[in-house]
C-alpha cells in the first residue's frame, strides 16, 4: 500500500511538471499576443493623454556679470512662463473597434471631443525679472493642446473668442512637444475673458487620460465599452456602467491637484501601472480610464491552468473513493492516464482558443477530454454505473471552472463555496468507512495460485510393459 502511495505521489509531481510546461505556453503566447498588440500601437497610435489647453511664452534673460576679473560676460537665462485655463471643460465619446493582427485582436479607439478653456487675466505671463539691469526678450504667446501620441490626430480645430485660428503642427514646449499650437495675438493676450474651444478627434489604444490643468476641471466621458477601468490620481465622481458602455464624470479643483505645478516643473507624461496608479514623482498627475479586455483569451487561459492541481487532485480523490468503496484496484499508470488527459484539456483550450471563441473552445475541449474520460473510466472501473457517474463528476468540474472564469468579483467566494460543498460531500459519502480495517486488507498480500504447468507430466521410471 505504502508503494501504491508512493506512485500516486510521483505521478502527481510528473503532473505538476506538465501543468507547469502548458503553462509556460500559455504565457508565450501571451507575450506573443503582448507583441501584437505593440505592433499595432507602433504603427496606429498607443495610450493618449490630453494636456491643455495652456498658453506658454518663452523668454531669455540676459545680464552682465564678470568672470575671474576678465572683461564682462554676457549671461542667459532661459525660462517659460506659463498661463493654465481657470475653467476647464472636457466633454468626449469614445467609440472601440478591434484591429487584428495575425491571430491577435486589440481594441482602438476614437474619440471625438470638444475641451473648452476659459482665462481670467494672464498676468502670469509676465516675466519677473531675477538679475537688476538685465534685458528681457520674449516671444509669441502660444497657446497649444499637447498629446503624448501626436499621430493618433485625425482632427484639430480652434475657436478663440469666436474666431477660427491655424492650428500647427507642435507645441513649441519643450517637455510636451507633441501636439498642436497657434500663435496669438496682442488683442487676445489682453483680453480680460479669453475663451478657447478646440474640437478634437484622437485616436489611441489601451488608456486615455486628462491631465486636471484648470483651476475648476471637469470631464465627462461617454463609451460603447463596458469593461472600464478608471486610474490615475481621481476617480469618477460619477459613473454608469452597462452591458451597452459607460459614463464617467470627474471634477477636480486645482486646489487638490499639482498638474499646474506639475508642468511648471517639467514632470513627465507616465503610463499607469497594472492597478491604474503612477508611483512615480516624477509623474504628471493625471485621471483617466484603461480599456480593458476581459474576454483576454490568454488571460482567461492563464486562469483556468492555475486551477489545474486542483482538478487533477479533486479527479484523483474520485478514482480513490471509487477504489476503497468498491473494492477496485486501480493502477498508478492509469492515475497518470487520467491525469495526463485532465491536462491536455488546458493545452486544447489555449490552441483552440486562437481560432474560435473562447466560449466554443472551452465547450469543445471540455467535451473532449469528458469524453475520453468516461470511456476510459468505464474500463478501469469495470462499469458503465461506475464510469458514467465519474463523467459527470469531471463535467460538472468544467462546468464550475468556466462559471468562475466568467466571473470578476465574486469568483473566490463562489470557488471556496465549492471546494467547501466537495469536501463534506466526501466526509459524508465516507463517514462510515472503517480506515483502518479497510488499509489492513488493502495491504495484505492476495492469495495467489499457481499457474497449471503447460507441460504433461513424463511417467513413472522403472515400470516394464
Amino acid at each position: 500500500m505504502k508503494t501504491k502511495i508512493a506512485s500516486i505521489a510521483l505521478v502527481l509531481l510528473l503532473l505538476v511538471v506538465g501543468l507547469v510546461l502548458i503553462g509556460g505556453v500559455v504565457q508565450d503566447r501571451q507575450n506573443y499576443r503582448r507583441l501584437s498588440v505593440q505592433g499595432v500601437a507602433n504603427s496606429l497610435a498607443g495610450q493618449q493623454t490630453l494636456i491643455g489647453p495652456l498658453i506658454h511664452m518663452a523668454c531669455t534673460e540676459e545680464w552682465a556679470g564678470a568672470v575671474d576679473g576678465n572683461d564682462p560676460d554676457v549671461n542667459r537665462r532661459q525660462f517659460s512662463t506659463l498661463a493654465a485655463p481657470v475653467s476647464l471643460v472636457v466633454n468626449g465619446g469614445t467609440q472601440l473597434e478591434a484591429r487584428g493582427r495575425g491571430l491577435h485582436e486589440t481594441q482602438v479607439f476614437k474619440l471625438k471631443t470638444q475641451v473648452t478653456a476659459k482665462w481670467g487675466s494672464l498676468d502670469s505671463l509676465t516675466p519677473v525679472r531675477r538679475y537688476p539691469g538685465s534685458r528681457m526678450t520674449c516671444a509669441q504667446p502660444v497657446m497649444m493642446m499637447a498629446v503624448s501620441d501626436a499621430r493618433g490626430i485625425r482632427h484639430a480645430s480652434l475657436k478663440l473668442a469666436g474666431q477660427e485660428l491655424l492650428l500647427k503642427p507642435g507645441t513649441l514646449f519643450d517637455n510636451f512637444p507633441r501636439g498642436v499650437h497657434t500663435l496669438l495675438s496682442t488683442e487676445h493676450v489682453k483680453n480680460p475673458a479669453l475663451e478657447a474651444a478646440f474640437d478634437l478627434e484622437l485616436v489611441g489604444t489601451g488608456q486615455l487620460a486628462v491631465v486636471p490643468l484648470g483651476g475648476d476641471t471637469q470631464v465627462k466621458l461617454t463609451s460603447n465599452w463596458p469593461h472600464p477601468s478608471f486610474g490615475g490620481q481621481f476617480l469618477p465622481v460619477e459613473r454608469t456602467i452597462t452591458g451597452q458602455g459607460f459614463d464617467a464624470s470627474w471634477r477636480v479643483s486645482a486646489l487638490a491637484s499639482t498638474a499646474q505645478q506639475d508642468v511648471l516643473k517639467r514632470k513627465s507624461i507616465c503610463a499607469p501601472g497594472d492597478d491604474g496608479t503612477q508611483e512615480s514623482a516624477a509623474c504628471l498627475e493625471a485621471l483617466g480610464v484603461t480599456f480593458v479586455d476581459p474576454g483576454d483569451t490568454y488571460a482567461l487561459s492563464d486562469r483556468a491552468t492555475k486551477y489545474g492541481l486542483l482538478f487533477i487532485g479533486l479527479t484523483f480523490l474520485a478514482v480513490g473513493l471509487f477504489e476503497f468503496m468498491k473494492s477496485l484496484r486501480v493502477h498508478p499508470v492509469q492515475y497518470l492516464l487520467v491525469g495526463a488527459a485532465m491536462s491536455m484539456f488546458f493545452l486544447l483550450l489555449v490552441s483552440l482558443s486562437e481560432h474560435m471563441a473562447f466560449g466554443a473552445a472551452y465547450a469543445l475541449a471540455a467535451a473532449a477530454c469528458v469524453s475520453l474520460l468516461t470511456y476510459y473510466a468505464v474500463y478501469m472501473l469495470h462499469s458503465w454505473s461506475r464510469g458514467l457517474p465519474f463523467g459527470l463528476g469531471i463535467g460538472v468540474l468544467y462546468g464550475m471552472l468556466y462559471v468562475l472564469l466568467q466571473m470578476e468579483q465574486a469568483a473566490l467566494v463562489v470557488g471556496a463555496v465549492a471546494l467547501f460543498t466537495v469536501l463534506a460531500a466526501v466526509m459524508m459519502l465516507t463517514r462510515r468507512i472503517d480506515w483502518y480495517a479497510r488499509m489492513s486488507a488493502l495491504g495484505a498480500p492476495a492469495a495467489v495460485t499457481p499457474p497449471a504447468s503447460p507441460v504433461s507430466p513424463a511417467p513413472a521410471a522403472g515400470k516394464d510393459a
